[in-house]
């Protein structure tokens, strides 16, 4: 298939059009991941060693505080329903303890927690284009984003207004993220452990 490049940070694989059926059918034989947006199917690009470190590091304080709840955690390579037959991104991490979701296969509907660790290409399309997305998502009650070259992390946070989201933001090393829905808290040192910060315009080196 022919590549063209997109404003939403990824590479389209064909101008074809394709249905939420055909696009599960090529996904499930592919090799690599695409995201599916509005009948167009794109490429998810690879992505630093830091960045897969701070999604396992993530990965594994949400495992291990959810997985005696009877929730599951997912990292990367499983699929977030965010619009019905119409958007299909691949979420770093995701937390899901809806029933449905706990005994599926390949997709989840009704995530609690949305995390995405951002890099230099994918920052904009995450804070703006899949924060608009997610907001929607009516299960939805954290969308967390992680920077990888600094101590930065932002919080959004549902609350009982509708369509209304607070936002937090932590830079100090020795902060402590609080998910108060969940009872949950998670300090920024466990977020970057053993990670060693690399300049964005060093990371292709």
């Amino acid at each position: 298939m022919n590549s063209i490049t997109n404003d939403m940070g990824h590479t389209q694989v064909s101008e074809k059009r394709y249905t939420v059926e055909e696009y599960l059918e090529i996904e499930e034989k592919s090799e690599i991941r695409h995201e599916y947006y509005d009948g167009e199917i794109f490429a998810m690009a690879g992505t630093t060693m830091n960045h897969n470190d701070i999604v396992d590091n993530v990965r594994t304080l949400l495992k291990d505080f959810f997985r005696p709840k009877g929730c599951r955690t997912f990292g990367e390579n499983i699929k977030l329903e965010a619009i019905k037959n119409f958007y299909y991104p691949y979420p770093d991490v995701i937390v899901t303890c809806a029933p449905e979701d706990i005994n599926g296969t390949y997709i989840v509907r009704q995530p609690s927690i949305l995390v995405e660790v951002l890099s230099k290409s994918s920052a904009t399309y995450d804070r703006d284009f899949k924060l608009r997305r997610y907001k929607n998502i009516p299960s939805l009650q954290y969308y967390m984003l992680v920077s990888q070259y600094e101590y930065y992390v932002e919080l959004y946070t549902r609350t009982d207004q509708q369509d209304i989201w607070a936002y937090q933001s932590f830079e100090n090393p020795d902060a402590v993220i609080h998910f108060d829905l969940l009872d949950l808290t998670m300090p920024l040192a466990s977020i970057y452990e053993n990670i060693v910060f690399v300049a964005e315009e060093e990371e292709l080196r």
